[in-house]
């Protein structure tokens, strides 16, 4: 549904009071001055810089009632006429709610809308509704312009049939344009012809990167990370190859994740960011700590923010790393932040149940006791894994990948490494060619996760067993039976020979 059909709905429900969040105010003028004058409605418009203004007329720029909030709302009644509706759109009006005065003429025009036939839509970029407003004020979100729309503005900044790709280009041009505003869209477009006179990804995915940089919301990784480049984790791998294979399932199927459970060091991260290179997705990177914010509702916000750009940028790889850091204080939240923290968490639940795009969400955790039960709950996540210490197997080809990495001699006796993760293969490998010592001598710097957190391991074996995926083999997770050596012959006494 369109903004123009979701205002028009809300007007004729007689919803007096609108908060229209939207970073791209001018399109959404816009498509609300084409409402009105479909629907033969009023409008007026109000800013602190131009004062207000009535569609078609001048505006009354320079003198203090037109520059006034408190006098743009009392003069919404004149507004109002016997058979029409007026609309009274002010802009970035979220600066002026602090003032009582102001706050209460809002509420009454509010309430004398319901008769009059009078309508305010406060247009601001963030969600900042004093209590006294709460019940009175319903939020709408002017949504990120869809793939259908970024196409349209390519054809627009594109004049030329050469500047313009096709086929599987065009679509990679779309993918990286997903995400971005229509001013933003449009920016990106005309970069990319500067500099090489047609419209090309790879320009967008450099303003996306620093775009996103600048909100702290996201991030993009764009490294060049592969499957090729991790030792085992076989199942898994596979796991995601098939789950992201293009057009091999039925429309209305779309996977929702995994959730990485794991002892530090055994490739749960690098796992992550290799997935979307090597299905061709953008990775988006979220931190859970960067959105909190000490504004009241900031937070709530952020992550709704954060989802939307995820949202239109499917299909991606949205990664959360260690999240049962960020998620951990949820159950004390009423007690320690107000809240914040749990409400943060019922929003992000949600949207992981709920979302339609195709954003495929990878999650790693080292301690899963921390995190409420119902995180990792069916239907929130397509699976589970486990990551336990590689096998020989697997350590063979991690020694292989490190030692051609740092160029060092293949045929050189490798250390006892029965507790080692890949990290820490790569330390003794990295301080090899750093120290100029065979891997030997280099491995005597290295003291493995196992032991320095030895109990800390075995509960988290112990929890995965029978409760997770095997990252390596197909089917659920089960501990190594410990081998056992010849049986020894019991002995029995006697006690009458004593």
């Amino acid at each position: 549904m369109t903004l123009t059909q979701r205002l028009r709905e809300l007007i004729d429900a007689c919803f007096t009071g609108l908060w229209l969040q939207s970073h791209e105010h001018e399109d959404a003028l816009a498509e609300i001055a084409r409402l009105c004058r479909e629907q033969g409605w009023r409008l007026a418009q109000w800013d602190v810089s131009s004062g207000l203004q009535l569609t078609g007329t001048e505006a009354t720029t320079g003198t203090s009632a037109g520059q006034d909030p408190l006098a743009a709302l009392r003069a919404l009644p004149a507004l109002a006429a016997p058979e029409t509706t007026a609309v009274l759109v002010l802009k970035n009006f979220h600066r002026f709610l602090n003032s009582a005065e102001i706050v209460q003429t809002l509420v009454q025009q509010l309430i004398a809308g319901k008769q009059s036939r009078t309508f305010v839509i406060i247009l601001s970029p963030v969600v900042q509704i004093p209590v006294e407003l709460e019940k009175l004020i319903l939020v709408v979100e002017h949504e990120l312009p869809s793939r259908e729309q970024l196409h349209e503005l390519a054809r627009g900044v594109a004049t030329e049939p050469s500047e313009m790709p096709t086929g599987p280009q065009l679509d990679a041009l779309l993918d990286a344009a997903g995400g971005l505003t229509r001013y933003e869209a449009e920016a990106a477009y005309s970069l990319s012809l500067v500099r090489h006179g047609r419209l090309l990804p790879d320009a967008l995915w450099q303003i996306k990167s620093s775009l996103l940089k600048q909100s702290g919301l996201l991030q993009l990784h764009r490294g060049g990370e592969t499957f090729e480049q991790l030792g085992g984790l076989e199942a898994i791998k596979a796991f995601c190859r098939r789950a992201l294979r293009p057009g091999m399932r039925p429309a209305n199927v779309r996977p929702r994740g995994i959730l990485l459970l794991g002892i530090p060091g055994t490739g749960k991260s690098a796992l992550a960011k290799a997935l979307g290179n090597e299905t061709g997705r953008p990775t988006l990177t979220l931190d859970v700590g960067t959105l909190m914010g000490g504004i009241v509702g900031q937070t709530e916000s952020n992550i709704r923010q954060a989802l939307q750009i995820a949202d239109a940028m499917a299909p991606c790889v949205l990664f959360l790393d260690e999240v049962e850091k960020g998620l951990s204080g949820v159950a004390s939240s009423g007690q320690t932040d107000s809240g914040v923290s749990a409400r943060l968490f019922s929003t992000f639940l949600t949207w992981l149940n709920d979302h339609t795009s195709d954003v495929f969400v990878i999650a790693t955790c080292n301690d899963i006791s921390k995190l409420p039960p119902e995180f990792s709950r069916s239907e929130r996540f397509d699976a589970v894994y486990f990551l336990d210490l590689p096998s020989a197997v697997e350590k063979q080809a991690i020694w292989n990948l490190y030692r051609q990495l740092f160029a060092l001699d293949p045929e050189q006796r490798l250390p006892t490494d029965e507790s080692w993760t890949g990290a820490e293969i790569r330390a003794c490998c990295r301080l090899a060619a750093l120290l100029d010592l065979p891997l030997v001598e280099s491995a005597k710097n290295i003291v493995p996760v196992a032991v320095t957190a030895a109990e800390s391991v075995e509960r988290l074996r112990n929890w995965a067993a029978g409760r997770c995926l095997d990252a390596t083999h197909s089917g659920v997770y089960q501990r190594a039976t410990p081998k056992v050596g010849k049986t020894a012959r019991r002995v029995t006494r006697d006690p009458s020979r004593n």
